[in-house]
């Protein structure tokens, strides 16, 4: 990753975290405090992007299975 794709932001975390993110570091887990912390942000953004996708299909069928109700409502039950 290069310098220019970074962006700097400031955050409060807890101290429980930070040490729990410097023992991640100190075993070698992560080479540094910013490597843990953008690993669990990438890891957090593609688990969200998952979730979201599934309901925005879930929805999508939804809407499909409302207007084919609605269509046999109309249909049959309007007479």
């Amino acid at each position: 990753m290069e310098e220019g794709d970074l962006e700097k932001v400031t955050l409060r975390i807890p101290s429980r975290h930070i040490r729990a993110l410097d023992f991640l570091v100190q075993v070698d887990d992560f080479p540094s405090r910013s490597e843990a912390i953008r690993a669990a942000i990438r890891d957090f953004i593609y688990a969200r992007l998952e979730l979201v996708t599934d309901k925005l299909q879930k929805m999508e069928e939804a809407e499909k299975v409302m207007a084919e109700m609605e269509a046999y409502e109309e249909r049959y039950l309007r007479k």
